[in-house]
C-alpha cells in the first residue's frame, strides 16, 4: 500500500485545530468560574477573540510590542556583534578558544531571573515611557552570545581547506581568506544557529484579573515569534541556499 504524504501546512492546520479544541474543552470543564465570580485562569478561545477583535484591543497591539521589539532588536545587534568579535579573536588566536567558549557557556547558563534583577538595579529601565529598556537590551544581548559564538567558531573552523589553499597560492593573506572563504563558511553556521512593553501590560492585566487579556498577549507573543522565525528562515533560504538544501 502506497503511503500518503500529508503536506506540512495540512498537518500544521490539523494540529492547530486540535490544540484549540483541547483548549476550549479545558476551559469549559476543568477551569470553570467558581460560583459568584466570572474569573477563570483559562478563558475560552472565544473570550480571547472577543478581547482582541470585538473589544478592539488588537488596535493597540503595536504600541504594546514596539518597545519590547525595539529593545530585542538592539540587544540582538549588540549580542551578535560581541559574539562575532569573540569568534574572530579565536580565529586570530586559536589558543583562546577554550576560554572564550567557557565565557559563552557562562552567559548561556546564567539564570535570566537573577540577572534581570541585578541588571535592573545597575542599568535601570526605560528613560521615558515607550523607550526601550536598558535592562531588556542587555538581557536580549546576553541570550544571543552563546549560540552565535558557537556557530561562528564552527563556521570559521569548518572552512574548506582547499579553498583556503587556493587563496594562499594566489598570494592572498589571512584577511583575504577571511573575506573570501571563512565568512562564507561562517554565514551558514551563524544563520542556522539563530532562529511600553509587554511586561508592564501583562502586570497590569494580571492585576485586573483579566485572564482573556493575558492570554491574548501571550498568543500575540507567539505570533510575533513565529513571524520572526519565518523571516529568518526566508533569509537563510535567500542568503545561504546550500544550508537550506537548495542547489546553488
Amino acid at each position: 500500500m502506497a503511503r500518503v504524504r500529508v503536506p506540512g501546512w495540512v498537518a500544521g492546520l490539523v494540529g492547530a485545530v486540535v490544540l484549540v479544541g483541547v483548549w476550549w474543552l479545558f476551559s469549559l470543564t476543568a477551569f470553570r468560574p467558581q460560583d459568584g465570580t466570572s474569573y477563570t485562569p483559562v478563558p475560552s478561545p472565544w473570550a480571547v477573540v472577543d478581547w482582541l477583535f470585538v473589544q478592539g484591543n488588537i488596535a493597540g497591539a503595536w504600541g504594546v510590542f514596539q518597545p519590547t521589539i525595539t529593545a530585542a532588536a538592539i540587544g540582538y545587534l549588540w549580542g551578535n556583534g560581541i559574539a562575532l568579535l569573540l569568534a574572530t579573536v579565536v580565529l586570530v588566536f586559536p589558543r583562546t578558544e577554550t576560554v572564550i567558549t567557557q565565557i559563552a557557556v557562562v552567559t548561556y547558563c546564567l539564570p535570566i531571573v537573577a540577572v534581570g534583577g541585578i541588571s535592573i538595579v545597575v542599568l535601570g529601565g526605560a528613560k521615558n515611557p515607550g523607550d526601550p529598556s536598558a535592562t531588556a537590551i542587555f538581557l536580549a544581548a546576553l541570550v544571543c552570545v552563546f549560540t552565535t559564538v558557537v556557530g561562528a567558531i564552527l563556521g570559521f573552523t569548518s572552512a574548506d581547506k582547499a579553498a583556503l589553499d587556493v587563496v594562499r597560492v594566489y598570494g592572498g593573506g589571512r584577511w583575504t581568506q577571511l573575506r573570501k572563504v571563512r565568512l562564507v563558511a561562517v554565514l551558514g553556521e551563524y544563520l542556522g544557529a539563530i532562529t511600553a512593553g509587554v511586561g508592564p501590560t501583562l502586570i497590569r492585566l494580571q492585576g485586573q484579573l483579566d485572564s482573556a487579556g493575558v492570554w491574548s498577549v501571550f498568543l500575540l507573543c507567539a505570533v510575533f515569534a513565529l513571524v520572526a522565525y519565518g523571516l529568518f528562515g526566508l533569509l537563510i533560504r535567500l542568503v545561504t541556499p546550500w544550508v537550506a538544501g537548495k542547489a546553488v
